[in-house]
Formats: structure tokens, sequence, C-alpha cells
């Protein structure tokens, strides 16, 4: 996907003076950089402090260190799947390969590769996450728990294999920063998990080529910071990383500028990318655990380096991870709500560690659970390494004496029902900055589940970058549980990671207590993203009938009007007029609703339809899969509501 002028225009127009004075400053020091690489300082003597206490691995349960080393083994055979593609060449990967499309990634100056481009480049996201190394941190992992150096050789071979593939400034992996950063907390927990190895000291501080990337990494991110409208998740990545290096591998004369610098920016935009009430503020959930993962990482390194941190920190991080803990449903899943890439920040856990459960258990560890927090029974590695490093304790703070329910200044309302009925009601903002990058068309839209099954789905995101028919279905109005109109979307796409007009929305009223004591929940909103029509819509969920009632009112002109439901993976339907049976299955059992939709729409189902996109759900980056859509179809005339009920069955 190469981005045309006009979008670039369009992006321009979403920035102010001060970003658009920065970004012009980079565009010198990207010229001024390729005339004149720099030398990294001499540091002889560097030695590497920050390992973990004793004790720590010993901590790690039995269960999570064998899933670990079992996702080990894998990776030593040379086996992964990344965003729906197997790879089997990681015994000895090509850093610039894109299994994907076959392509490989040209060299050059770093800032002069096309890396949007997937007809040049391939899917760089394909191509970026091998060089992320966090499959080397879960080889670290596994060499700390079993002490078998094999696991610690393999690590080795392929970082030098990758410093020598990718010297500064050389090459699609110096183009993102969000990249970098990750990168070097992938190299930080690396050199820490190898510590007992004896090539370790060798293989980071004692070689000159290391010392060499470590220091480049840390240059590029205090010179190129994500800046105004691009500051959301990356600069977090950002500040992150950089912090963790600083910390870690203080050896450079320039250490303790990098670890205050990126200190202050991590405390600024840990505060700016996260609500008062602790929700993350793109509105999209899998960033929400990518920025309380990094924010939890780079904490530990300060504390692990007995750097003093800012008390508003550790208070953003505890309101994150209660917020986390009062939206998931019963399995812990929290909402499929915007953009979701699959990202995360640290990773040393085997395939089958809940990314949610995890961050809920080093929550409590760490700041401690509340009495309304959900069970968490499994378990992970994660945590107890982190728990070694992290002072225990929040800040001195009420915190929740009951589960929330609607968070208002994220316009998130969470109604519960009985037999573990959630249903995620979207009456917040369109999305985050200027150009909301990561937000989706989707206000108003509901998600229900069933004892966590998606039954009317959020379908997800499945894509960024090379097929822009299916960025703009997925997150599409129509791609959602919501009304469109006359064909269009309620906030306008400048193209990919931009909106240049966002629908307002706003919650007239949240009831979410009724469903809980065999009453009544009741959420009201509406958004002007159709002007000069509005659209509102009001959901009950009754908790003796196990009934939730959708009414949508269109208030205005006569408009052209499409209402869709879309299903969840596990749902079978049954649509015969208005009215769908609905069917699925959980643990072995038989479960089944009724769907009653509004008969003044001619209604139909789609299934994995491709001209245009519809029917289809993604339940991973990379992944797609033929699901059922109800699309109901008719007018809406500024007088009639349209009434959906969905009735559970006992």
């Amino acid at each position: 996907m190469t981005m045309s002028a006009g979008w670039y225009l369009r992006r321009l127009s979403r920035m102010g003076p001060r970003e658009v004075a920065g970004r012009a400053g980079d565009a010198v020091r990207r010229r001024r950089w390729r005339a004149a690489p720099p030398d990294c300082p001499d540091v002889t003597g560097a030695r590497f402090t920050a390992v973990l206490p004793a004790g720590t691995i010993a901590a790690v349960p039995p269960d999570a260190a064998k899933r670990l080393v079992a996702e080990a083994d894998r990776l030593m055979d040379g086996r992964a799947e990344y965003f729906g593609v197997v790879r089997d060449d990681l015994a000895d990967p090509d850093w610039w390969y894109d299994p994907k499309t076959g392509r490989r990634a040209p060299g050059g100056y770093a800032f002069d590769v096309p890396y949007r481009d997937e007809e040049t480049v391939g899917d760089i996201k394909q191509i970026w996450e091998l060089s992320r190394h966090q499959y080397l941190t879960v080889l670290a992992a596994a060499y700390a728990l079993t002490g078998n150096e094999r696991y610690a050789e393999r690590v080795a071979g392929h970082l030098r294999s990758w410093w020598a593939a990718n010297p500064p400034l050389r090459g699609v992996h110096w183009t993102s920063g969000i990249e970098l950063g990750i990168r070097l907390l992938s190299w930080v927990w690396i050199r820490r998990l190898l510590d007992g190895w004896p090539g370790a000291a060798g293989l980071f501080e004692g070689d000159p080529v290391a010392l060499n990337q470590i220091w480049h990494h840390q240059r590029w991110l205090a010179a190129f910071p994500s800046r105004g409208s691009s500051a959301n998740n990356h600069v977090i990545a950002e500040a992150a990383g950089q912090f963790a290096a600083a910390c870690a591998f203080g050896w450079f004369p320039s250490s303790a500028r990098w670890r205050a610098d990126a200190l202050r920016s991590l405390e600024r935009h840990l505060r700016a990318n996260t609500f008062p009430s602790g929700l993350n503020r793109e509105l999209a959930s899998e960033y929400h655990g990518l920025v309380l993962e990094l924010g939890l990482a780079a904490v530990a390194e300060a504390d692990a380096a007995g750097v003093p941190v800012p008390a508003s920190v550790r208070l953003v991080l505890l309101r994150m991870t209660d917020a986390l803990a009062a939206v998931v449903d019963s399995r812990l899943r929290p909402p499929r709500q915007g953009d979701a890439d699959d990202g995360h920040g640290l990773v040393v856990d085997g395939a089958g560690t809940d990314r949610w459960a995890s961050l809920l258990a080093t929550g409590d560890a760490v700041f401690g659970r509340l009495a309304w927090w959900p069970a968490v029974t499994g378990t992970d590695v994660r945590t107890p390494l982190l728990a070694a490093l992290l002072e225990p304790g929040g800040p001195s703070v009420s915190r929740p004496a009951s589960r929330p329910a609607h968070f208002a200044d994220a316009g998130m309302t969470i109604l519960r029902g009985p037999a573990e009925i959630w249903c995620r009601c979207d009456g917040g903002p369109h999305g985050f900055l200027s150009i909301a990058a990561h937000a989706h068309a989707d206000a108003l839209s509901v998600e229900v589940r069933h004892d966590g099954v998606d039954v009317l789905a959020d379908p997800g995101t499945y894509c960024y970058h090379g097929q822009p028919e299916w960025r703009r279905y997925f997150r599409s109005t129509l791609g959602h549980n919501t009304v469109q109109l006359d064909g269009g979307d309620q906030s306008v796409s400048g193209g990919p990671f931009l909106w240049t007009r966002h629908a307002r929305s706003r919650v007239l009223a949240a009831d979410a207590s009724g469903a809980s004591f065999a009453g009544t929940a009741r959420w009201c909103a509406e958004h002007d993203g159709y002007r000069p029509s509005t659209h509102r819509r009001r959901v009950e969920l009754t908790a003796p009938k196990r009934e939730l009632r959708v009414v949508d009112e269109v208030r205005g002109a006569r408009r052209a009007v499409r209402l869709a439901f879309h299903l969840g993976p596990a749902i079978s339907a049954d649509l015969v007029g208005n009215r769908a049976e609905l069917t699925w299955s959980r643990d072995g059992e038989d479960r089944s609703a009724l769907l009653v939709l509004p008969g003044e729409l001619s209604w139909r189902a789609h299934r994995g339809e491709t001209e245009p996109p519809l029917g289809w759900y993604s339940a991973g980056f990379g992944r797609k899969e033929p699901t059922t859509t109800l699309v109901g179809t008719g007018v809406a005339d500024g007088v009639r509501g349209f009434t959906t009920v969905l009735t559970f069955s006992g």
C-alpha cells in the first residue's frame, strides 16, 4: 500500500505548527545522518548488574515453565507462526524476508525504504515481527529455567546474525521507532535471562558490535520520537525501550540524559494516552494491553536500577490494571474494540498462556487485587519475573469499592446479566489525537457475549498494510453492530491510520446495575456522524427474561438505512424472515438464543463474501474466517424506531 500525495496532504492537515516544525527538523537530521554517521563511544569495562534477584527462577510455576520450554523447543526446530503465516525457517532466518508474499525488503539507507509499499517491500508486519526478538526472550527464558546451553547458543547466534545483517541506519529495521524500542526491551531481558551463561558478557558488554547496536538504537530514539498526532502507543514503546536500555545498559556518556529524557516522556505520554478512569484513550483494547505491558516493564527496570519514578507513572498503571479487571468478561477476555495487531511489550511465555490473566496476575502481585476482581486461575512465567524486580504496593489512592461498569470519560459501558451475559456499549470518542489512527467507525456499536462466546461480535482488524479493501471493511461502520446511513461511514477516513472527520458521541443515560439485581440495566447514547441526522440507540438488558433489547432511532431527514449484526464464528444462524435462531456449543453443552430483528427492514444473511467483503471475523492479526452477518435494509423516516430483541434460552 503506497501512500498517495493526497494522503500526505490530508495527514499534514491534521498536524499542528509545532509538529510540522518538529518533522521538518527530523527531515534535516536524516539528511545529515546519511552524510556523517557517528561512531559509538568507547565504553571499555562495562558491566551488567541488572540481574534477577536470587530465587526468582524457582518461583516460576511448573506448568508455566513446561509451556515455555515446549515453545522454546518448537523455536529451536525452526518453527513459529506469525499473523497466520507458519514459518519453518527460524533456525537460520533471513531478517528481511516476508514469508507471506515471498518478497525481500530492499536495502539502502533506512529512511529511503518505502516500508508501506507491499509490492516493493512485502508485508512489513511479517518482516518486523521476527526482529522484535521476542522469540529470543523465550529462548533466553528457557535457558534460565533449564540451564541448557543450546538455548543460549541459539540466541547468541541469532543476535550476531541480526547485528551483522542490520548495521545502524541500513535497511527496513531502522525505519520505525516502536520497533527499535521493543527490540531494546527484548535485549535487556535477553541479557538478564542469560546472565548465568558463561558467554553472556561476551555477547553484550564485551562485544563492540553489540555495544554499537545498543548505542545507535538509543541515539535514534532520542533523535526521532513520535510527535504530535502520532504520539500514541508508539511513543510509549519508544520511551519504555529507551528508558529500559538506559537503566540496564547505562554504559555510555549519554546514558544519564537518555534515561532522564525517556522517563519524562514516559510519564507525560502514559498520562496523555490514558483516561482518568484507566482505559486507554485509543479505545483499542489490545493497545491497552500493550501500553500496560510496556509501562510495567519500564518501571521494573527503574526499580532494578534504583531510579526513582514519579508516583503518577505507578498511578496510571494501577488505574489501567483496575480498569482491565473491570471490563473483562467471565473468561477474562477484554472488549474487541478498535485496532488490534497482536503486539506485545514483553514475551517470556509459551503458547496457551493467557495474556490478560497474566496482566491481572502481575497487577495482583504488584498492586494487590481488589475484592471484586475476577479470579485468575492460570499461571505464567512473566509475572514472577516482573514481580521480582518491581517494588510491591501501589500509590496511596482510593480504588473502586465495587466493579465499575460505566467509564464516562471513555464512553464505555458494560452491562452484565445472568449466565455470564456480557454486553459492551460504545458511546465514546471516535479515537485518540487528531488522526485517531487506530479507531474504527463503530459509534454506538454493541458487542454481546454469553459465557465468553462472541454472540454479537466485533469482527476485529485483520490487516493494516497491503490489502486496502479489507482494511476499509474491518474498520467500517458496516463492519460493526450499528446503523449505517446512505451507504457511508459515520466518520470519514482519509486513508490508512487517518480519519479526517470524527463522529461525536455522547452517552445520555447509563445504569448498569439493574441486570445484576434481577432487574433491568439501561444505556442510551447518540452520535452526529450522519449530520444533519442523529442516530440514537437505547439498550436494555433485563435479567429475569435474559433479554437484550436494542432500539435504534434515526432523527432527521428520510435516509436509506442498513443495520448490521455480526455473529461470532461459533454461532450458527437459521434466518427466517426477521427471526434468527442462534445455536452454539460451549464446553460440550448446547446453547441457543432467539434474535428477533426489526420487521420494518428486509433481512439477509451474508457469509464469507468478498466482492465487497462482508461476513468475516478476525480472531487475530493476519487471520480471518467466514462468519454470519445479518444485514437489514430499508428506510429511516425519522418517525419509527427499529427494535431488536435477543433472548437467551434458560
